[in-house]
């Protein structure tokens, strides 16, 4: 029964764009003001649960960004959030605790510069880095 469900599921992913060739700087974006996982941000992530899966040597570091608004300890509370719910998402596909980091970059290291929302709305992210 096990091994129907998984042939099951990763059939499933496959028809869902399948595995990823990479996954290193992937994103996954977040609303103002929230570290909640939308339901485009699961599927990018439980598709790079699958290619850690394929690729048991791997292990990550997940950076929660958030833009530039707010105080310094808020984001980097925030950033640590988003961090930390990226991660359980993949752990709950099976990947070992063990191989994700998480670390929070606030609004310290923003990865775009500038101002104004579709600047604000890049840097609301959790970027996946292999290690």
């Amino acid at each position: 029964m096990k091994k129907f469900l998984l042939i099951a599921a990763l059939a499933s992913l496959a028809a869902c764009g399948g595995v990823p060739n990479k996954i290193n700087d992937d994103k996954v974006f977040f609303a103002f003001d929230s570290a909640e996982i939308s339901d485009a941000a699961r599927r990018d992530l439980e598709k790079q649960a699958l290619y850690m899966k394929k690729n048991p040597d791997i292990n990550i570091v997940m950076g929660g960004h958030c833009d530039e608004r707010g105080s310094t300890e808020y984001n980097l509370a925030l950033g640590a959030l988003r961090a930390g719910n990226a991660a359980h998402v993949i752990i709950k596909e099976g990947i070992e605790p063990a191989r994700i980091k998480t670390v929070s970059y606030g609004k310290e290291n923003p990865q775009y510069p500038g101002t104004g929302e579709k600047i604000w709305a890049k840097n609301r992210n959790t970027t996946t880095t292999v290690k």
